[in-house]
């Protein structure tokens, strides 16, 4: 029988999750510094799909840091409308996960 866990650091999928928050925030931030850069020198940019990517796939808060740091993609506002809709969705998809474990209905 498998001892229960004190805390939910000690879950597995909670470390794994973490760690993957982690990889893909500074993945973000790291490509809209390179982006930044680009621009700033006339080089080939990265498009705004793969930029947008990165927050979608976790890395909202440094897509957020990164264009407040640099002050990159400020004023793109349809890319700024999609950074914005991809971090509400990640919001409402974070509080319904909470509900239904505070529900009951997942089990970790």
């Amino acid at each position: 029988m498998e001892a229960v866990p004190e805390t939910l650091a000690e879950l597995p999928l909670l470390k794994m999750a973490l760690a993957w928050l982690a990889l893909a925030n500074l993945h973000t931030f790291t490509a809209f510094w390179f982006d930044k850069r680009a621009a700033l020198r006339g080089h080939w940019r990265t498009s705004e799909a793969t930029l947008l990517m990165g927050a979608l796939l976790g890395g909202t808060p440094g897509a957020f840091l990164a264009r407040r740091v640099f002050r990159h993609k400020t004023r793109k506002q349809p890319f700024v409308g999609r950074l914005r809709t991809i971090a509400f969705l990640q919001i409402v998809a974070l509080g319904g996960a909470a509900g239904w474990y505070a529900g009951g209905m997942v089990q970790v």
